[in-house]
């Protein structure tokens, strides 16, 4: 695990705080972004770096990077990036969770092998294995429900920054009660794959912008009275399949519009800053968790989603 200097989570802080106010001043936006998967191409790459930036602070820590990666490029006069390219660029998000969990993983795939060779299904590491397993199939059961039912979904309701501010604040108040009820004493070596399933339907609820994938999870996971950096650490391996799974098969629908330069370069650029950006914040959460509680996200929930919808109460009037 990497060790962060005091500057450099000061700075974590300061760019996280930063993001945070983009998101809460977004009613005040003039600029309207294009919600269709073609903006990519209009991005250059120093705005693909901001956006990786934004996407690989965001992602792991539970303040929603769907909201984030929404509003901030709104605030900004880029324009709304839209799904598509919100979920490329989380390949590099995949790409330092593999990275920093590699040995984790490797673990629990011999594990997994060795137990079912020897029919030892109660091991640890079987156990680990079909909670990940089972806890991805309900956000891809209703990820495919949502992308087949809703037609347009960069421009529906479900995108708008009153349901962000709305998600904000519930799970603001849904993670101060697991965290005071919570015993915070199970273990990573206690985790059971009926966790995976609770966590796994939790993660399905990141699926609304706003709620955010690691907030939920994490949130689910102190209800379990799960370690608090046992439940961000199981969180991000939970993740991996399927932000894995979300990012290719956009990756997917950009390839079938034709790859130009225009469109290649922001990718790459973002998929790299995004994946330098998330090491960080992977290794600043877990080291932050393992002293800390979670109340400064609370209240940056809180806050940020109470800002909001006072910034449309007045703008509307």
């Amino acid at each position: 695990m990497i060790q962060l200097k005091p500057s450099t989570e000061k700075l974590f802080y300061f760019m996280t705080l930063i993001s945070g106010l983009l998101v809460a001043l977004s009613p005040f936006a003039v600029a309207q972004g294009e919600t269709s998967d073609s903006a990519i191409a209009k991005f250059n790459w120093f705005q693909a770096i901001i956006l990786g930036m934004v996407q690989g602070l965001t992602e792991f820590i539970p303040i929603s990077s769907t909201a984030h990666l929404k509003v901030v490029p709104v605030v900004l006069g880029w324009g709304d990036p839209g799904v598509a390219f919100t979920a490329v660029i989380q390949l590099g998000s995949i790409a330092a969770v593999l990275w920093y969990f590699w040995s984790d993983l490797s673990q629990i795939t011999r594990g997994m092998i060795t137990a079912i060779s020897k029919s030892d299904y109660q091991s640890h590491d079987f156990r680990l294995g079909v909670g990940i397993t089972l806890g991805t199939l309900p956000i891809v059961f209703f990820g495919l429900c949502m992308k087949l039912l809703i037609a347009d979904l960069d421009n529906s309701p479900l995108r708008s920054v009153g349901v962000i501010a709305g998600a904000s604040i519930v799970m603001a108040l849904l993670l101060a009660l697991s965290e005071k009820i919570s015993t915070h004493k199970r273990s990573f070596e206690q985790l059971s794959w009926q966790d995976g399933i609770f966590m796994g339907l939790a993660q399905s609820l990141a699926l609304i912008p706003g709620v955010s994938r690691s907030g939920s999870t994490i949130t689910s996971g102190l209800f379990l009275n799960l370690e608090r950096a046992t439940a961000a650490r199981f969180s991000f391996l939970l993740g991996i399949p399927a932000i894995t799974l979300a990012g290719l098969v956009e990756l997917k629908e950009v390839v079938d519009m034709g790859l130009s330069n225009d469109i290649i370069i922001p990718l790459i650029v973002g998929v790299i800053s995004s994946g330098f950006f998330s090491y960080v914040a992977i290794a600043w959460l877990i080291r932050y968790l393992q002293k800390r509680d979670t109340w400064v996200f609370v209240w940056y929930r809180l806050g940020f989603g109470l800002f909001i919808l006072g910034s449309i109460f007045i703008k509307a009037n």
